[in-house]
């Protein structure tokens, strides 16, 4: 048999396998290289989000300390007139001071979800790098205003946890993001950096052990103002100038990098490739066009904030957060009044809620994992690969489960909550860790999924802004069980059940919205393997007629 003529060799002389050699080892290194900050890019933010990002949320344990420090304590004349003096070692229950306490929790509360559209605004618009600057002056401004404030001086709490409030929620913005470099990895590790946000509440738990240890609340908060620099030396390193895309584009760069250009010399840039970014959105049109796939699959702005899903997540949201701040808000005038004023079990069970919020970490990524598992398992099913459009479906469909877990948490928290005993309030402190840590990371997750990237920041600021809005009933909530439920929350705590059952109907229109969608969009074409005896015969009768 005779061949073709060969293609001509490639003279390869040891010089040339030498640069072909070096080139190989380059590429390796490069990719290890962007792996391993990926890596530390995820740990860092992890860390940061720990220590800082949420630490408004233990609340309760700065209370017990404030109110050893006797913040607002002359709004209770009864005590100041009763002789001894309570000191470091005694705190006396007073109804004005506990109120003006919530009354901070609340606004700081409002100030986590309200302040998110503006930043995700401005992460939109501005990119990372100034939406941290911004977001690490304003906290290094709430922790030197406590480190400064005194019982003399106790309303500089209001704007500083207000401060701490809107540092914290730009930290935990700005590291959601990460979470698109790790691909399918991506609701995961979303869920860790949400479930980290929870856990954060530990900071101020350390405070309170530290402060029975014998040091300042000054000291302390000018240690926390110190760690600004931590913050700004990871926004220069670790995260991109703008904003980081999703899906990735081929050899991402972000951070303060360094690259060698065409004639050798080396070049520091900083941040992304702008122009890889700006096309990110058209490669996907172009990729989804090819797929089968219309132009609604990219919704603008006003397209996302006018569907349904947006409508009931903001319902599932905020309902369950409201029942969560009223509970935290309201923690520790509950413990006084179950223990009868003893100061040592409120302090017990005060520190047995804060670890337990130090759990959210590790409860948080079971429900990424749940989602990236049925993401994964709705994948594999569909075979040949189907168009971007059905797998984007298939990926809201993949969270209808954990939509559902969540809200059966958040029912089973709320009857536990409802009953008064002491005792049981360890079981109510595990399932409101739990049910938490899924709502926070679940809402992230779902607005990553179901939304354009472009719009995530606004999306998921607006979604929180308007959660914002519903949580400041917490506070007429806390008056009415003051007032003319005489300290007896037992109706609320059952009318929140109810609530929060309700919210059952987002995780339905989801998987009636996934039904619809799937009914609208064209059925792929069968694959020649699978063709059936029957249908094999009638394409080889039709081909033998013409």
């Amino acid at each position: 048999a005779e061949t073709g003529p060969s293609a001509p060799s490639v003279p390869t002389t040891p010089a040339a396998r030498d640069c072909e050699r070096e080139i190989s080892e380059m590429a390796k290194a490069l990719s290890r290289g962007t792996l391993v900050k990926r890596y530390l890019t995820f740990a860092s933010g992890l860390l940061e989000c720990v220590g800082f990002s949420g630490i408004i949320f233990g609340w309760t344990s700065l209370v017990f300390v404030l109110k050893r420090e006797r913040y607002f304590d002359g709004l209770c004349p009864a005590r100041n007139q009763s002789a001894g003096d309570p000191g470091r070692n005694e705190t006396v229950s007073c109804a004005e001071q506990d109120e003006r306490f919530a009354l901070i929790f609340t606004l700081a509360s409002f100030t986590t979800n309200f302040v998110s559209l503006p930043n995700g605004l401005l992460l939109d618009i501005c990119g990372t790098s100034l939406t941290r600057v911004v977001g690490i002056t304003v906290y290094t401004l709430s922790t030197l205003m406590v480190a400064l404030s005194s019982a003399a001086t106790a309303y500089l709490l209001f704007p500083a946890l207000c401060f701490t409030a809107f540092g914290g929620i730009v930290f935990l913005i700005t590291n959601i993001q990460v979470g698109n470099l790790f691909g399918e990895k991506r609701s995961t590790v979303i869920t860790i950096y949400n479930g980290a946000f929870d856990s954060s509440s530990i900071v101020f738990l350390i405070v309170k052990v530290l402060y029975e240890a014998g040091l300042s609340i000054r000291s302390m908060f000018l240690f926390i103002s110190s760690l600004s620099i931590l913050h700004i030396l990871r926004t220069i390193f670790l995260l991109p100038r703008r904003t980081i895309p999703y899906p990735l584009p081929q050899a991402y760069e972000y951070g303060l990098t360094c690259k060698y250009s065409e004639t050798g010399e080396r070049e520091n840039i900083s941040g992304e490739v702008d122009r890889e970014q700006q096309d990110t959105k058209q490669e996907l049109i172009k990729d989804s066009v090819q797929n089968g796939d219309n132009e609604e699959d990219f919704p603008d702005f006003r397209s996302c904030v006018r569907s349904s899903l947006f409508f009931t997540n903001c319902f599932w949201l905020s309902l369950m957060q409201l029942r969560h701040y009223l509970f935290m808000g309201t923690l520790n005038p509950m413990l006084s009044l179950l223990a009868l004023g003893d100061t040592n079990l409120v302090s017990k069970f005060t520190n047995a809620f804060a670890i337990t919020q130090l759990c959210g970490i590790f409860f948080a990524p079971w429900n990424g994992l749940l989602m990236d598992r049925n993401k994964k398992k709705s994948r594999r099913e569909m075979s040949p690969p189907a168009p971007l459009a059905t797998q984007r479906v298939e990926d809201l469909r993949a969270m209808v489960l954990s939509l559902a877990v969540t809200v059966g948490q958040c029912v089973a928290f709320s009857l536990s909550a409802s009953i008064p005993r002491l005792e049981l309030q360890y079981l109510t402190f595990i399932l409101q860790v739990i049910n938490r840590s899924f709502i926070y990371g679940g809402h992230a997750a779902f607005i990553a999924t179901v939304f354009p990237s472009t719009h995530f920041g606004k999306v998921f600021g607006l979604s929180m802004s308007i959660s914002a809005l519903i949580s400041l009933l917490q506070y007429p909530c806390f008056a009415l069980v003051k007032g003319p439920l005489h300290n007896d929350p037992l109706y609320l705590n059952i009318s929140f059940v109810v609530l929060s059952a309700l919210t059952f109907v987002h995780p339905l229109n989801v998987h009636l919205h996934c039904r619809k969608k799937m009914k609208s969009l064209p059925k792929p074409p069968p694959s020649p393997l699978v063709l059936s005896a029957g249908e094999g015969e009638q394409l080889s009768s039709r081909e033998t007629d013409i």
